[in-house]
């Protein structure tokens, strides 16, 4: 599960978990049955950063940060640049978000995300492709992360729900 939150909605109805009965149901019945582990990430999208709706057809690009033990405000603070470093360095990413996950139990240690969304697949490759630009990027924060998972994927166009 994967839930972003405006920082202008924390503190409202958002950010209690409420889920959807029939949503509990689909994944009891049928996610449930055929995973190993699970693990949520719930944060605060930054202020200068986050995500209105993401269209058919767009590809995102979730990232999850596992942060070394003991590292202070200003190491995250350093790893939000330099994020936000990459979407001003991308025109081809349409909307990003970034933040502090708030639900670190259900999380397995993964404290910092980010999610990003490009037009489409072209879009995503494009910038994967500038290997010496995300490779400086990466090497910023290189030091400071034990683990990273990165989760790409494409937003499918709805389906007809007719029978």
């Amino acid at each position: 599960m994967l839930r972003v939150i405006p920082s202008n909605q924390v503190g409202s109805d958002a950010d209690s978990p409420s889920p959807n009965p029939s949503h509990v149901s689909v994944v009891k019945e049928n996610v449930l049955p055929i995973i190993d582990d699970i693990m949520a990430v719930d944060w605060v999208s930054s202020d200068d950063g986050h995500v209105d709706s993401v269209p058919s057809g767009s590809a995102v690009k979730l990232t999850l940060l596992k942060l070394k033990e003991n590292l202070g405000e200003d190491v995250k603070s350093e790893i939000f640049r330099a994020i936000k470093g990459i979407k001003d360095s991308f025109p081809q990413i349409s909307q990003i978000s970034y933040g502090e996950n708030f639900s670190p139990a259900r999380a397995k240690g993964y404290s910092l995300a980010s999610l990003a969304v490009y037009p489409g697949v072209s879009e995503l490759e494009a910038v994967d492709s500038n290997h010496e630009f995300v490779n400086s990027q990466k090497d910023k924060v290189r030091d400071y992360l034990e683990r990273v998972v990165v989760v790409d994927y494409v937003v499918p166009s709805p389906q007809s729900t007719s029978l």
